[in-house]
């Protein structure tokens, strides 16, 4: 089991791991060992909460897929175990941040403080407005 979060755990047998080449430039000496990490994880046939589903999905993202499949290939290192772990913590925090809502904001109303130096400031504009348009005229 992997814990993702709080009471959020998902199984090991629900992420399916390839072992593919790393791309990138290369010579005739490349390393040919499959080093490269790519995790698939189904989000619809996944045991995660409706409300983690929703939100992965509705969420605009390169590693998630149209069909709802995440994504994730990691090639940082030539250890397959170093980018096993480096694309699983990539995954952890995709799925903790579709599970974080932003505060709600509500409209508060303005200080006195702030209200007296809007009006100073508008009064102050309309004498040097005012002052402009006199000089215009004669």
């Amino acid at each position: 089991m992997i814990a993702i979060s709080s009471g959020i755990e998902i199984a090991e047998q629900e992420l399916e791991w390839q072992f593919i080449r790393a791309s990138g430039a290369g010579g005739q000496h490349v390393n040919k060992v499959s080093t490269a990490a790519q995790l698939i994880f189904d989000i619809r046939a996944s045991s995660l909460p409706a409300f983690y589903k929703n939100r992965l999905l509705a969420r605009a993202d390169h590693r998630i897929t149209p069909s709802g499949k995440i994504i994730i290939k990691c090639q940082q290192s030539r250890s397959q175990e170093f980018n096993r772990q480096q694309a699983l913590l990539q995954f952890i925090e995709l799925v903790q941040a579709a599970g974080v809502v932003a505060k709600k904001r509500y409209a508060t109303k303005p200080s006195y403080g702030s209200q007296q130096k809007r009006l100073d400031s508008k009064k102050k504009r309309g004498s040097t407005k005012q002052l402009r348009q006199t000089k215009a005229d004669s």
